[in-house]
């Protein structure tokens, strides 16, 4: 009879060292000497494979010398798909002794179907030039067209598997080398692919360590997809570096069963790290039934850190988490808000952590930089924004807020967020003019608007998202969270953002997704919509309703405004006909 699998400990002999290596592969060198490792995970939470690190060590340097005798020089690129499994991991950590650089690549998305997806991966292929690109044989006709279509090398990676792995010498490694690119969720049509530096990534994956106080007790829990930063970084780079072993959900089985998350964290001994953007703990705070008590399922009392990052954090969504799972013993002081972007490698700011999710309310002439709200008929009440308190600038970063000019403003004033550290990107691979635009004398300009108070940086917004009507300033997010307190819509229904009318005036345009199937409905509900949106913004903008599941995503679940827009625009959006 077979004895059930064992996950990789939670303690282990191994003194701990913070992420203190020249390079990545020392850093799962030492790791190799413990006990620890990474834990995958099916659709229902049933361990289906441990992956102590020693093991993924063996396989990572196979894979380098199989990489090696298929031609792959230091400095080569290295294409990946990034499922969640031990052969990503594998071949990732191949390219890096091999002196390659692994770029991870998406899985596909619900959105867009096949030819989207092979058009997605096409123009990163072009942008990074890989001698080869690997993926799984369930993705083989999609994978294997795109590398096609640029000229480059697909291979199964159950084929590479099998391969022979012939004795080689590894690359000295380097730390100011490259270590991998990472292109951002949202890269798509203009890819970008995020050049980072072994010395970059240690300094980052370090700053998680000190910043989240990791110690022996702790355990990661994830289902966060690799080819996001947070996952990638956050959740499997960063538990390599400071030893700690992990916990793995494929992103698609947390989105068919996410409560299988919860019950992750709730099986496992020692203190739980886990991290998610503000839509995962929405989904989970939505499934649980009413009439079910979290305590007769779950055990979250041990979730020491609850880490919320990747997009605008919602103080409404968290305190739903507490109410739905306080008598399951979460504390709502595990609450860890952070910022960060690829750009910075990952980590800007984090919350210390037991500090919880703290807000302040800012007025709306605030936020969308001063002026008279008055519309039409005259001045219009003061609104205010909770926005939220997402930490102090992690061990060896700055950061300033500053005036369009680059004029550093004084504490309170919102502005650009910049920031510079050892851990900010070289810049991005073969696309200098992007690079110049943003990273000034070591500077970052991470696009995102934001100020500071008390040395904590609050973010207000994505700079490209403002919707600029008439001299004035709009935040798209103001509107959508207008409209998701009407009933019947919640977060992720809606986007707002600017459009031109045919007589040439600028205007917000406002996509929500309707379910209602009757005619009169939808007509109320828009004129419902329009009042609502006209009594935040003074204006009247356009209302469309559009059905359900249409609002594009990024490959990490954010909505993408940017792409809505244009596939509105281009009429690939097809909004309800209503009667005027």
């Amino acid at each position: 009879m077979n004895e059930p699998l064992k996950a990789t400990p939670t303690l282990d002999a191994l003194p701990r060292r913070y992420a203190d290596f020249a390079t990545l592969g020392e850093a799962l060198d030492y790791a190799a000497g413990g006990t620890r490792g990474l834990n995958f995970h099916d659709a229902r939470g049933t361990l289906s494979r441990p992956y102590p690190f020693a093991e993924l060590r063996d396989d990572a340097l196979a894979a380098a010398r199989r990489l090696i005798a298929a031609g792959v020089k230091p400095e080569d690129r290295v294409a990946l798909v990034a499922e969640t499994g031990a052969e990503f991991a594998a071949l990732f950590f191949g390219a890096v002794y091999a002196g390659a650089w692994p770029v991870p690549l998406p899985l596909p998305t619900s959105f867009g179907g096949r030819d989207s997806y092979i058009e997605q991966l096409r123009v990163q292929l072009a942008s990074c030039e890989p001698v080869m690109l690997i993926y799984p044989p369930e993705l083989a006709p999609m994978a294997a067209e795109a590398a096609r279509l640029v000229g480059t090398t697909g291979v199964d990676w159950s084929e590479f598997a099998t391969r022979d792995a012939p004795a080689a010498e590894l690359p000295q490694a380097d730390g100011q080398a490259i270590a991998y690119l990472q292109y951002s969720s949202g890269s798509t049509r203009f890819p970008h692919g995020v050049a980072i530096t072994h010395h970059a990534l240690l300094n980052n994956l370090a700053a998680h360590a000190h910043g989240m106080a990791i110690d022996g007790e702790d355990r990661c829990i994830s289902w966060l997809p690799w080819y996001h930063d947070m996952g990638l970084v956050g959740c499997f780079l960063s538990p390599i570096a400071n030893q700690v072993s992990v916990d793995y959900l494929k992103t698609e089985d947390f989105a068919r069963r996410p409560l299988a998350w919860l019950d992750l964290i709730s099986r496992h001994p020692g203190t739980s790290l886990s991290y998610s953007p503000t839509f995962g703990y929405d989904i989970c705070a939505r499934r649980m039934s009413s009439q079910t008590k979290a305590a007769d399922r779950f055990d979250l009392s041990r979730w020491r850190v609850a880490g919320n990052g990747a997009d605008m954090i919602r103080p409404d969504v968290m305190q739903a988490f507490v109410d739905a799972f306080a008598d399951a013993g979460f504390n709502a002081s595990a609450f860890l808000p952070s910022y960060g972007l690829a750009e910075a490698t990952l980590a800007v700011s984090l919350m210390p952590p037991g500090e919880g999710i703290r807000v302040e309310l800012v007025e709306e002439t605030q936020l969308s930089g001063g002026g008279d709200l008055g519309g039409n008929d005259g001045p219009r009440p003061q609104r205010f924004r909770a926005i939220v308190n997402c930490g102090k600038p992690v061990r060896d970063m700055e950061i300033e807020v500053r005036e369009e000019d680059g004029t550093p403003l004084p504490s309170g004033a919102i502005g650009k967020v910049w920031c510079r550290g050892p851990s900010v990107m070289v810049g991005y691979f073969r696309d200098q003019a992007a690079t110049d635009a943003c990273l000034v004398d070591g500077w970052l300009d991470t696009g995102d608007m934001g100020y500071m108070s008390d040395g904590y940086i609050y973010i207000v917004g994505r700079a490209k998202d403002m919707i600029i009507v008439n001299g004035r300033n709009h935040w798209p997010q103001d509107i959508e969270w207008a409209v998701e307190q009407l009933p019947g819509f919640k977060a992720g229904d809606i986007a707002a953002f600017a459009i031109t009318t045919p007589s040439g005036e600028e205007t917000p345009a406002v996509l929500v997704q309707c379910r209602s199937l009757d005619d009169g409905e939808r007509t109320r509900l828009r004129d419902e919509i329009r009042e609502r949106v006209r009594a935040v913004t003074g204006m009247n903008c356009v209302i469309e309703l559009i059905p359900p599941r249409t609002l594009p995503r990024t490959s990490s679940g954010k909505l993408s405004r940017a792409k809505a827009r244009n596939l509105y625009l281009n009429g690939d959006i097809k909004p309800y006909d209503i009667a005027a």
